[in-house]
Formats: C-alpha cells, sequence, structure tokens
C-alpha cells in the first residue's frame, strides 16, 4: 500500500474540519454508499481487532531457513 502525505493546508477545508474533529478524540469514517472505504483516527492511536482474522502464518513460520537463502543463493 503506498501512503500520500498531504500539507492540511492544501487540503479540502472539510477535510479540516473533520481533522478538529480527530483532534477532539473522535473517529471518521468515511463511506461511498454502504461501504466503509477509510478511517480517519489520531495518529499512533491503534485499533485493537481492525484486520482480526485477515493475516494467516504458515505452519512453518518459525522453520530455521536453509543456508541458500542467507547466502543469498
Amino acid at each position: 500500500m503506498t501512503t500520500i502525505t498531504v500539507e492540511v493546508k492544501k487540503a479540502d477545508p472539510e477535510l479540516k474540519k473533520l481533522l478538529s474533529q480527530v483532534r477532539a478524540g473522535k473517529e471518521v469514517i468515511f463511506k461511498q454508499g454502504d461501504k466503509l472505504v477509510a478511517r480517519l483516527v489520531p495518529a499512533g492511536k491503534r485499533i485493537a481487532g481492525l484486520h482480526a482474522g485477515k493475516v494467516k502464518m504458515s505452519k512453518d513460520f518459525d522453520a530455521p531457513l536453509p543456508d541458500e537463502f542467507w547466502a543469498g543463493e
């Protein structure tokens, strides 16, 4: 995923109002129709369970890697 950083003063005026709500501790949710598109939360705030069940780990996750991996072959 690519991250885009935009200076607030160059953003839409409505965004400035939404950012003040976020600074006040609120979460802003962006929707298109019935579909959730994005969440705007204070920087550094983590949302527990946001991606629950989306990550899969292979059974050999902690198995030693072969020497070829470390040698770059």
